[in-house]
């Protein structure tokens, strides 16, 4: 008799399920939509997203075709895996098309990050941004930070095991931070470090806003960075001292075309902080990772930056002229962001109904430009999934209309070559220092994001 109970009560739950996902299909079998599955009423395939990552978009790829519909993150989504779709997508923001980033992103980062706004706000948010790493401004007030910052954290890793995870995240937080806040960075770095790796948890969880979910200690994490950035302006307004760093330059309206309120102020340091914290971390962890295990990329690399150091003494520091010279290891940093695909894809939302691809897509709707599988076109990049830095030493791969490793159109990374120009410092004097060997038994995972879920540890001695 119970086993009975049981085999009726599995066939009810099975009825319910099936009628669950049918109810959901029908609901968004609207007219001109693309193919697609749509899953479960609210969680839609979220689920399956993360679990198989690529997997699942190349599945539903060979059964759709390269545009097709979903229900991921959160909400009704259309899938673009077409480059030229995709690049169309990405140029054409004014046509109805907006940033369609998650909520618990949006909530965390502020309504006035640069991600969050459009059209002329946009325009105008981009320009402050834009103005703070100018080409001038990197070479005479920036890389002089940088490469100061990276000699004194490189310091003392001989006959240490280093989780190297670890040191590039710290790296490309306090780098940058000390760029936004000089001096006064070292005061505030340890406790806004602490907060700001809570913040970054936050932006990429479900917006739950309930006690220990990282939502709820993300945004916290956004009050408590909040509060420290307002002291140090009030300090700084009160000292009526001059400084010569990003936060300088913001508060400066005397001086500055882009005059921003403090609530701008404070979500464009955030924005600056978050964006060049993930792809400059991972990527010069991967960059390590792919010059450990192809010791033939490691030694052009090394010879590149021994032959720069054969032109300076000790003291010297990294300069423009530097950078410019190091042509293979700016092909390590476009070739260890290609093959590990730091950013899959970007979000889009549209503004209003509109025709895509000869679908009619409504209103509101999501748009996500998956642009992870260019990267491992076999057209486009022969032996897509060998490491191969010399193919960059063609410079009209960069030019290509399907290179979007740093986006695509009006919203292309503003900081790509200030985040170059990091990497390229750090790599010279790991590089030019150091050699190491990875202890083993470290997993790396490629999807949502890229990382070593128990830390990359590598043996380091003196080169």
């Amino acid at each position: 008799m119970a086993v009975f109970i049981l085999v009726l009560v599995a066939v009810f739950v099975l009825c319910i399920c099936s009628a669950l996902l049918r109810w959901n299909e029908v609901r968004y079998r609207k007219k001109g939509l693309p193919p697609g599955t749509m899953g479960w009423p609210v969680f839609g395939e979220t689920t399956e997203f993360l679990k198989q990552g690529p997997n699942f978009m190349k599945n539903q790829r060979a059964r759709y075709g390269s545009f097709f519909k979903s229900h991921i993150l959160g909400c009704p989504t259309i899938v673009s895996m077409d480059p030229e779709l995709n690049r169309y997508i990405l140029m054409n923001e004014a046509k109805g098309l907006v940033p369609g980033y998650p909520r618990s992103m949006l909530d965390i980062l502020g309504k006035c990050n640069i991600a969050a706004v459009h059209g002329s706000t946009h325009k105008y948010m981009r320009g402050a941004l834009l103005a703070l790493i100018s080409p001038t401004i990197i070479r005479d007030q920036l890389l002089p930070k940088i490469d100061d910052f990276m000699r004194s954290h490189l310091n003392n890793w001989d006959n240490h095991i280093i989780n190297i995870q670890e040191k590039t995240k710290e790296m490309a937080l306090l780098s940058s931070l000390k760029q936004i806040a000089g001096i006064e960075s070292c005061s505030i770095s340890q406790p806004f470090m602490a907060e700001f790796f809570k913040l970054v948890l936050g932006t990429l969880s479900l917006p739950i806003d309930l006690p220990g979910t990282n939502y709820r200690r993300g945004f916290q994490a956004r009050k408590n960075i909040v509060s420290m950035l307002t002291q140090l302006i009030d300090e700084r307004r009160a000292s009526k001292e001059t400084h010569e760093d990003m936060l300088g330059c913001l508060m400066r309206s005397d001086e500055n075309r882009y005059k921003l309120t403090d609530e701008e102020i404070i979500d464009q340091i955030i924005t600056i902080l978050y964006s060049g914290y993930e792809t400059v971390s991972t990527t010069s962890m991967m960059a390590v990772k792919y010059l450990h295990d192809h010791p033939r990329a490691l030694q052009e690399l090394r010879k590149e930056h021994l032959a720069i150091r054969e032109r300076k003494r000790p003291e010297d520091p990294i300069d423009c002229n530097d950078l410019k010279s190091m042509r293979f290891t700016r092909a390590v940093i476009f070739e260890t962001s290609r093959l590990a695909t730091i950013v899959n894809g970007v979000l889009r939302k549209t503004t209003q109904d509109m025709e895509l691809n000869g679908f009619v897509i409504p209103k509101g709707w999501r748009i996500y430009v998956y642009t992870r599988e260019i990267n491992y076109d076999p057209f486009l990049y022969p032996e897509p999934l060998t490491f191969n830095p010399w193919r960059w030493m063609d410079k009209s791969l960069e030019c290509q209309n399907n290179l979007l490793i740093f986006g695509g159109g009006t919203r292309q990374c503003p900081g790509k070559e200030l985040g170059i120009a990091e990497i390229s410092t750090f790599l010279h004097y790991f590089i030019t220092r150091y050699r190491w060997e990875e202890i083993g038994g470290d997993k790396l995972m490629k999807f949502p994001r890229v990382e070593a879920p128990n830390g990359l540890h590598i043996r380091v001695s003196s080169y």
